[in-house]
C-alpha cells in the first residue's frame, strides 16, 4: 500500500524510509526530496554524551561488551598459568605424541597478527582490544596523516582474517 509523505503539507507519495529514533523500530515515510532533507540533518549520535556514544560504537562494531575487567584478569591470569604449566611441567605435556608434521598458523593470520603488532599466543580479547585502538588511531574520519585510509583498510582486512579464522561473525 502506497502512503502519503509524511511531511507536513506535502501531497507525494512516501516512498523512502527515514528513522525516527536510534532504535530503527519506526519510521517516516517520505518523498525523495523529503527523504533527503530528513536525512541531511539526521544525527544518529544527537543528545549522547561521548561515552555512550563511544559505548554504542563498541557494541556495533564488536557485539556484546566485553566483560568486567575483574573477569578479564581472571581470564588471561588462567591463561598465562597454562602456558607457564605447558613451559615448566612438561611432563603431562609429553604425554601425548607429537604430531607428525608441525602444525603452523596459516600464513594470512600470523600476516594479520604482525598487522596488530601480536605474537602468535594472542587471544580473541587481545586482539579485539588491540583492533580498537588501532582503529581509534588510523580511522580515517579522524586521523591527521596522510595515510589513515590506507592504514585502516590494511587494520580493517587483518582484522577480518582474524575473526574467521577465530569463527567470530
Amino acid at each position: 500500500m502506497i502512503q502519503k509523505c509524511d511531511h507536513p503539507g506535502c501531497t507525494r507519495a512516501g516512498t523512502c524510509r527515514a528513522p525516527k529514533t536510534r532504535d530503527l523500530r519506526e519510521y517516516w515515510w517520505f518523498c525523495r526530496e523529503h527523504a533527503a532533507e530528513y536525512n541531511k540533518n539526521w544525527n544518529y549520535y544527537a543528545n549522547m554524551t561521548p561515552d555512550e556514544i563511544e559505548a554504542d560504537w563498541e557494541q556495533q562494531t564488536f557485539g556484546a561488551p566485553l566483560k568486567d575487567k575483574d573477569t578479564a584478569n581472571r581470564d588471561a591470569a588462567d591463561y598465562a598459568r597454562f602456558l607457564n604449566d605447558f613451559i615448566t611441567g612438561r611432563s603431562t605435556f609429553d604425554k601425548t605424541p607429537p604430531p607428525s608434521r608441525p602444525s603452523a598458523l596459516p600464513r594470512t593470520v600470523s600476516s594479520a597478527l604482525k598487522v596488530f603488532g601480536l605474537g602468535i599466543t594472542a587471544n580473541w580479547r587481545e586482539i579485539a582490544a588491540r583492533y580498537r585502538v588501532l582503529a581509534k588511531q588510523h580511522h580515517p574520519d579522524t586521523a591527521k596523516h596522510k595515510n589513515a585510509a590506507a592504514e585502516f583498510t590494511k587494520i580493517s582486512d587483518a582484522y577480518d582474517v582474524l575473526k574467521k579464522h577465530f569463527g567470530k561473525k
